[in-house]
């Protein structure tokens, strides 16, 4: 519909109600409180209509609308999607790989893999597991000697994680290696990612040691490309979570993708 269309479907709403629901300013528009007394129950409305659209186009195949972080989309998520197609052959997912914290009570996504602190107002969330870092290299691509001890990293090009997070401390090389008890390493040098699973994926190619997330890096040490040369791990302040809006949360399809990841996370869970 176009902004003229719209306004006079606004002015006859107004006139049914017997209230002015919007006000003009300038070149835009506002709410007034009587317009914001219904926003909240319109846009489920409209969510609700939204969903049975997307229902009716499908041919009956229900849509659940994934939103994750890029990082565990790729190396964790993707490779266990097959098991809940087989579970419920009735249910497609559309993954939506995307760093953005996304607003799971007014957008069209039904549920979003986070990694945080857990605390986010206005959804439920459950923690899938938590996270660690530590060493990761690939033994036939370093070209190196085998790495025995933490000092054997002297000389060896690192490879890092810059990631800044906006409240808790995400560890580097200088965290674990100071855990280590080794010096005259030189952590200033070296390939830098901002994506976690791009750092793995250096790491599988040979171009040096990374620091690695385990959740990133557990298929890859499963199948024998890296390998995790010492025991010493740094906990992070972070954990995965799947989360869904609070007045969603008991719609069937959305408990059993929950449920799903939730085993899979503690069949496999990503810690030691």
């Amino acid at each position: 519909m176009t902004p003229a269309a719209v306004i006079q479907q606004v002015k006859a709403l107004e006139g049914f109600v017997g209230r002015k629901l919007i006000r003009r300013h300038g070149r835009g528009y506002s709410l007034t409180p009587d317009g914001s007394a219904g926003l909240e129950a319109l846009r489920n409305g409209f969510d609700q209509l939204a969903v049975a659209v997307d229902a009716m186009s499908s041919g009956g195949r229900r849509i659940l609308t994934v939103s994750a972080v890029p990082s565990l989309s790729a190396e964790w998520l993707v490779p266990r999607l097959h098991r809940f197609g087989e579970q419920h052959p009735d249910i497609d997912v559309l993954l939506h790989p995307t760093v953005e914290l996304v607003d799971l009570e007014h957008s069209r996504v039904d549920l979003g893999v986070r990694y945080g602190s857990g605390s986010y107002p206005g959804v439920v969330s459950e923690r899938l597991f938590d996270d660690e870092i530590f060493p990761v290299y690939s033994a036939l691509r370093l070209g190196r000697r085998a790495l025995k001890n933490p000092a054997d990293l002297r000389g060896l090009p690192l490879i890092h994680t810059d990631w800044a997070p906006e409240s808790g401390h995400w560890p580097g090389w200088s965290d674990w290696l100071r855990a280590a008890g080794v010096t005259g390493v030189n952590v200033n040098k070296g390939l830098r990612f901002s994506d976690g699973a791009l750092a793995i994926q250096a790491a599988v190619s040979g171009q040096g040691v990374a620091l690695g997330s385990r959740a990133l890096a557990l298929g890859h040490l499963e199948a024998g490309r890296l390998v995790r040369p010492f025991e010493l791990s740094l906990v992070t302040d972070f954990a995965y979570y799947i989360s869904c809006a609070k007045r969603r949360a008991e719609e069937p399809d959305l408990i059993a993708f929950r449920r799903w990841i939730l085993s899979e996370a503690q069949r496999e869970s990503p810690r030691r």
